[in-house]
């Protein structure tokens, strides 16, 4: 054979001739890449599904702003921008989220105070049925006893009402300033929502007015005082008040 035939990865012989051909080396082997992790969260929907998440994000952020940006605006000084829209800024944070900042009482309260609530309601059958007084504090207090965790509605959501209508009401039960009527709305609309939820009544039927009273009794003295207060309640009635018509219909329940 011609010399260019020769392996020539063979070796060589000193006198130039091919000498024993050389074992061809096996080709290398790389080990198989490991598999990708699965996608989690929003990267494991379809396209379709992640514009939907992404979109939903969007509204709940921007919502969440504009929030801030009110509750902010209701709470700093007056300025133009409460000027030329103070009152959408108050139809957002009021009565819905009413706002309130005391931290602590130096003078805590010496009396018990329950918000009672009765209703006019317009029956199936045509006819109007007056309910018997409904004791609304009392009933957030048995949602609290042996409850290690109550929610701040049960706390918190009566008293509240009560004390901001008692704080823009004179003794007269007339409004005082102007939030009188959002602190009438607001409370009209929570016993409106509670006695749709819990009076079998209201339940059966369309409520068309409703009453709210106050029952105040003074917390009792110690057994080694010698102080003597009465332990009678005294009752503050306010009158029947209209329900308008998406309340009357359950708009609030």
């Amino acid at each position: 054979m011609d010399a260019y035939d020769e392996d020539s990865r063979g070796p060589q012989a000193p006198d130039g001739s091919a000498g024993t051909r050389l074992p061809e080396e096996p080709p290398e082997h790389h080990p198989p890449s490991p598999p990708s992790p699965p996608r989690t969260g929003v990267a494991a929907l379809s396209p379709r599904y992640q514009v939907a998440a992404a979109l939903a994000l969007a509204v709940v952020a921007v919502a969440g702003c504009v929030h801030l940006l009110m509750v902010f605006l209701s709470l700093a000084p007056a300025n133009t921008v409460t000027k030329q829209h103070g009152q959408a800024v108050q139809d957002w944070v009021y009565p819905e989220f009413e706002q309130n900042w005391k931290l602590f009482a130096p003078n805590p309260l010496q009396q018990n105070i329950a918000v009672q609530v009765r209703a006019e309601v317009r029956m199936r059958d045509g006819g109007l049925r007056t309910t018997g007084w409904t004791d609304l504090s009392a009933q957030d207090g048995r949602a609290i006893d042996g409850n290690p965790v109550p929610s701040h509605t049960q706390q918190n959501e009566l008293r509240r009402a009560w004390d901001f209508f008692a704080a823009t009401h004179g003794g007269d039960n007339r409004p005082v300033g102007m939030r009188g009527s959002l602190s009438e709305q607001y409370l009209r609309r929570l016993v409106a929502m509670r006695l749709y939820r819990d009076d079998p009544t209201s339940r059966e039927g369309v409520i068309q007015r409703v009453q709210v009273r106050s029952s105040t009794t003074n917390v009792p003295p110690p057994s080694w005082s010698r102080e003597q207060i009465s332990d009678k309640p005294v009752y503050r009635v306010l009158p029947w008040w209209s329900l308008t018509s998406d309340e009357a219909a359950g708009g609030v329940r």
